[in-house]
């Protein structure tokens, strides 16, 4: 009961006034700073308001200030203290610059809030518009940018391109992080030159026979030769964020455009597909990676496609494909509309299933593609599956048959193929004669591109061919030495004969091209090279 008695006062302070008490210290603390940084930037009022700059009398010029400091100086004790004098004014001099950086910027930043005419919804709209490349620019301007730029909305279309290699694996994981699950499109690796209009054959596959390489002064080689130390190479794990979160960045990605990234193998191409359920469009150039794997990647996780694009690296070597593997793709992704498969082996019946089995297709693309004679076109234009066809591309198919291009411009006059707008059937080489296959020729006289133009103008027909008579017999050395086919012994003149007396009927009659699956054995198989093996298995 005593202690009752004590003052207040005698009592320690408890800890929340004593809080209250060092709050109040460092407000008057700042309060001090504030008046004594108003009178330091105030000292030049008077003469502001006179010139732009102070002279050399003012107060706050240049020259007053050194004396100021210099007579401080002199009045300090010893030498210890003259150092400490200016490494407080040195000090004193950052924070104050940091602090008016700081300031200038948060000034700017509130005047572009007010300034910019849009709301940050239209800006986030406006920047998902634009490329991935402008967009990191436009974030770099400024904070207000910059927030809305973190949205990700703004890279739900990522193009990450390059003429050289210049992405690797960080920048891509980054990039789909910031996207998220709004991420839709996502374009990755090297195109070497522009990207061809549509229907264009021109080679997108990065290799040292490019003439872009040179124009870019880029060595493939020296390329290949820094791989292991450059950090601005894809890897084949350049794809697994797509797979992370439980899949969320692929599940709506819709297009896929990939572009010769060396080093990615089947595993990782099949890893990236199977968690892209809904992709709609494919686009593979210059990946070393097997054309029958990649079906059926395609065939096992993406059901909804509805283009697919698939340009090989090696041209005329990639001989995987298998008539299950077609079979399965027709049945498993029925809405394809476009399909393009360049430089490929591809043999007529295999090509025929496909066709014929796709019932919405409307662009087919089978440029720089091995072994195609031609013989899958019969019988197109009375089927759902080739009647429907828009673009037909079969330039440069090196055994693509003069007699077989004639039937099919024939059956186009007799009013198939109603719909087709666009045929490309140009060879630089000249078209394959029917009783050798390595005998260019071209005959206007029996391939009738002038009555096709005359009866059909709305069509977009290519025809490009050396002019007659100057054909070699055979191909270069080089060409032979790629693929080697059994000769035909059926003779070309008989042939052109009976086919000038072939009616529409005949025509239209599911005729075989003459490679069924039994006679896979009668095709070069092409192995890998030793090198190219332990490339692949790295």
């Amino acid at each position: 009961m005593a202690m009752d008695t004590f003052p207040c006062s005698s009592k320690r302070p408890c800890p929340s006034s004593s809080q209250e008490q060092n709050n109040a210290r460092v407000v008057q603390g700042l309060d001090h700073v504030e008046q004594v940084l108003h009178k330091f930037l105030c000292l030049d009022d008077d003469d502001s308001t006179s010139s732009s700059s102070p002279s050399p009398s003012s107060p706050c010029s240049s020259i007053s200030l050194d004396l100021s400091l210099e007579k401080l100086l002199e009045s300090s004790a010893s030498d210890a203290d003259r150092t400490v004098l200016i490494d407080r004014a040195l000090r004193m001099g950052s924070m104050l610059l940091d602090a008016a950086k700081h300031s200038s910027r948060k000034r700017a930043s509130k005047h572009n809030s007010l300034a910019w005419p849009l709301p940050p919804d239209l800006t986030i709209k406006v920047f998902s518009m634009l490329e991935t490349q402008s967009l990191c620019h436009a974030s770099a301007t400024c904070s207000l940018f910059n927030k809305c730029a973190k949205d990700p909305l703004c890279y739900a279309n990522l193009d990450l391109t390059s003429r050289v290699p210049k992405i690797n694996n960080s920048v891509v994981s980054t990039m789909i992080q910031r996207a998220g699950n709004a991420l839709r499109s996502l374009k990755l690796g090297v195109i070497p030159c522009a990207t061809p209009s549509p229907g264009s054959c021109q080679p997108l596959v990065y290799t040292n026979r490019n003439s872009i390489v040179e124009v870019s002064n880029f060595s493939w080689n020296d390329k290949r030769s820094r791989q292991g130390r450059e950090s601005s190479i894809l890897t084949r794990s350049c794809l697994s964020p797509l797979s992370r979160d439980g899949g969320a960045p692929g599940i709506l990605l819709r297009k896929l455009y990939l572009y010769n990234i060396e080093r990615m193998d089947n595993a990782s191409l099949g890893q990236a597909l199977s968690a892209c359920p809904s992709l709609l469009d494919l686009e593979i150039v210059g990946l070393h990676v097997e054309l029958r794997q990649t079906l059926m990647s395609v065939s096992a996780n993406c059901h909804s496609i509805e283009r697919l694009c698939f340009e090989s690296s090696k041209t005329g070597r990639d001989d995987s494909l298998k008539t299950q593997t077609c079979l399965e793709l027709v049945d498993n992704c029925p809405h394809l509309t476009s399909l393009s498969l360049r430089g490929f082996k591809l043999h007529d019946y295999k090509v025929r299933v496909l066709v014929k089995g796709f019932q919405k297709l409307k662009y087919v693309d089978f440029s720089t593609s091995y072994s195609i004679t031609g013989s899958f076109l019969r019988s197109l234009g009375s089927c759902m599956g080739g009647n429907l066809l828009e673009v037909l591309i079969l330039r440069d198919c090196m055994h693509l048959k003069e007699v077989e291009v004639a039937r099919f411009l024939t059956a186009i006059l007799a009013g198939d193929f109603k719909f087709l707008l666009r045929l490309d059937i140009s060879n630089k080489e000249g078209l394959a004669s029917e009783g050798d296959w390595y005998h260019r020729c071209f005959n206007s006289s029996i391939m009738p591109v002038k009555q096709v133009l005359e009866a059909r103008p709305d069509i977009n027909l290519v025809a490009e061919y050396p002019a007659e008579g100057s054909y070699n017999d055979s191909f270069d050395t080089d060409m032979n030495s790629e693929i080697s086919l059994p000769s035909q012994l059926s003779s070309h003149n008989s042939d052109r004969s009976i086919f000038l007396s072939t009616s529409e009927s005949s025509y239209n009659s599911d005729q075989g091209s003459g490679n069924e699956d039994g006679q896979d054995a009668s095709y070069v198989i092409y192995e890998e090279s030793s090198d190219e093996i332990d490339f692949l298995s790295l």
